[in-house]
């Protein structure tokens, strides 16, 4: 049976909505970066899309690291409680995961095509 829509796809819209949700209530200077907002299918893609995709995931891993050294500077400066800084981090990295989680599958099958 083909599997034609990523298990993660439904998931993806909901854990951005959510990091928006807590990237609006985190310190004025703690700007939560947006997810990469394509994920190139690794049955299609050819190797310039894949790898273009790779630097922008990579950039937005970076941007998530930054963006909890801020809340973690904004907590040592009491302007986010511990909680706060607590949640906000918690749903960064999971948005952080379930993206890096989806576009690691489709290297995957874009490199099991092409071996």
């Amino acid at each position: 049976m083909p599997h034609d829509t990523p298990p993660a796809r439904g998931l993806l819209p909901a854990l951005f909505a959510a990091a928006l949700l807590f990237s609006t209530c985190a310190g004025a200077a703690c700007v939560l970066p947006a997810p990469p907002s394509h994920v190139p299918d690794g049955r299609s893609a050819n190797e310039q899309e894949m790898l273009a995709a790779e630097h922008i995931f990579k950039q937005y891993n970076d941007d998530v690291d930054e963006y909890t050294k801020c809340l973690e500077f904004e907590g040592r400066r009491n302007l986010i409680t511990f909680d706060e800084q607590v949640k906000y981090r918690s749903a960064a990295l999971a948005t952080l995961a379930a993206v890096v989680g989806h576009f690691n599958e489709q290297v995957r099958i874009f490199r099991a095509r092409h071996s």
